[in-house]
C-alpha cells in the first residue's frame, strides 16, 4: 500500500519490532488504513520469514523494512533517529528483551516526548518472561477448557485467536493514545485480552457463581437452540435468540411447542432432540437456503476453501500474493495493497 495514499491514517508513521503474528497483524491492519509502517528487523529478519513466503505476506503486506541491530550502539542511535520522526512504536517480544533493547517509552521519550510505545507480551510488560505462545495462553485463560465436545479433551480453535485478538486490541490502544496527543506506554497482554473476550462467561461466574461448561456441538450457554446441528448432509449452525426467530423457524421446520425462551431453556434436551429430528429432513445447504430468506440466523458449516470461493470480494492481490484483504470498509477509500517488503528493502 502506498504510504502517501488517502487512507484515514495517511501521514501516521509507525515503527514495528514484531515477530510472527500478534505485532505484525496489528501494524498490517494500520497499514491497510494508510499508515506508513516500517519493520525494524535484525540481520536474519523477522523469524516468520522462515515459515513461508505466503505466511509472511499474510501479516506484512504494504510495509517497509529496515535492518537494524538494536543491541548495538549504532542500532540504538538509528532507533532514536527513527523514533524522533514517528508517531508510535509497537513491539512484541519478551518483557525482558523489550526493556533490554530500550523499546519502552521511558527509554525513548528523550527522542520524542509524543512517541506512543505499545508492548505486546504474554502476561504484561512487568509480568515476567514465562512462555506465552498463542496455544499456551488459550489454555491458561480458560479458552481451551470451553472448547470441544464435553466427552472429549479440551481443544483449541483452528486459528491463532489469541494472537489475532491481541493484535487488534493493541492497534486500538495505539490509535487511542495518538488521538489523545500524548506520548506514553501502552501495555497489552495476550492473557488479559483473552480473559476480556470471555466477558459474559466471566460475568456469570463473578456475579452469579455460574461456572462455564462445554456443551455438545458448541451450544450457547443460554439461548436454545443455538449451536451446530447435523442434517441429512452436512452440519448447520442455527442461532435462535428470541421467540420471534423460534416461531418462524418452528413453522418452517415443523416443530411444535416450546414457544417461549424460558421453556426452551428449561427443556433444552427435548428442544434439541426435536430440532435435530426436524433438520434431518434436509441438507445443511438446503436449510440455509430455506431459513436465511426468512430472517433466521443460519449457515451451513463450510471449510475455508469453500468460504473463500463464496467470498471473492474478500480476496485481494498484493504483488504476487493473493490474500484476504482488510475487513474495514471505509466509504471513499480503497486500499492499494502492496507486497510485503524484502528484508532491508528500505535501508539497513
Amino acid at each position: 500500500m502506498s504510504p502517501t495514499g488517502s487512507g484515514p491514517l495517511a501521514g501516521i508513521r509507525i515503527l514495528e519490532v514484531g515477530t510472527m503474528l500478534a505485532g505484525p497483524y496489528a501494524t498490517m491492519m494500520l497499514a491497510d488504513l494508510g499508515a506508513e509502517v516500517t519493520k525494524l528487523e535484525p540481520a536474519g529478519g523477522d523469524i516468520s520469514r522462515q515459515v513461508s513466503d505466503s505466511y509472511f505476506a499474510s501479516l506484512n503486506r504494504g510495509k517497509r523494512s529496515i535492518r537494524v541491530e538494536l543491541g548495538s550502539e549504532h542500532g540504538r542511535a538509528r532507533l532514536g533517529e527513527l523514533v524522533a520522526g514517528s508517531h508510535a512504536l509497537l513491539v512484541n517480544l519478551k518483557p525482558s528483551a523489550i526493556r533490554r533493547l530500550g523499546l519502552t517509552y521511558d527509554a525513548l521519550r528523550r527522542w520524542n516526548e509524543k512517541i506512543v510505545c505499545v508492548a505486546i507480551t504474554g502476561y504484561g510488560l512487568y509480568g515476567g518472561d514465562d512462555p506465552a505462545f498463542d496455544y499456551v495462553i488459550q489454555a491458561a485463560a480458560g479458552i481451551a477448557a470451553l472448547t470441544g465436545d464435553p466427552a472429549g479433551p479440551p481443544t483449541l480453535p483452528g486459528y491463532s485467536s489469541a494472537d489475532n485478538s491481541t493484535g487488534l486490541t493493541a492497534a486500538l490502544g495505539l490509535l487511542a493514545q495518538i488521538v489523545s496527543g500524548r506520548g506514553g506506554q501502552i501495555d497489552v497482554s495476550l492473557y488479559e485480552v483473552m480473559l476480556s473476550q470471555l466477558n459474559y462467561h466471566a460475568a456469570a461466574y463473578l456475579n452469579e457463581g455460574k461456572r462455564p461448561q462445554r456443551r455438545p456441538f458448541g451450544a450457547h450457554s443460554y439461548y436454545v437452540p443455538a449451536q451446530i446441528f447435523p442434517t441429512a448432509d452436512g452440519y448447520l449452525a442455527l442461532f435462535v435468540t428470541h421467540d420471534g426467530f423460534w416461531k418462524t423457524f418452528a413453522a418452517e421446520a415443523g416443530v411444535d411447542g416450546f414457544e417461549l425462551m424460558a421453556d426452551r431453556v428449561a427443556r433444552r434436551v427435548d428442544v434439541l432432540a426435536a430440532v435435530t429430528a426436524a433438520l434431518a429432513a434436509d441438507t445443511a445447504t438446503g436449510w440455509e437456503a430455506r431459513l436465511c430468506p426468512l430472517g433466521i440466523p443460519a449457515a451451513a458449516v463450510r471449510d475455508l476453501p469453500e468460504a473463500l470461493e463464496a467470498s471473492p470480494e474478500a480476496v485481494v492481490t498484493a504483488g504476487e500474493f493473493r490474500l484476504v484483504g482488510s475487513p474495514i470498509r471505509i466509504a471513499g477509500y480503497e486500499p492499494k495493497y502492496a507486497p510485503p517488503p524484502r528484508l532491508g528493502q528500505h535501508g539497513g
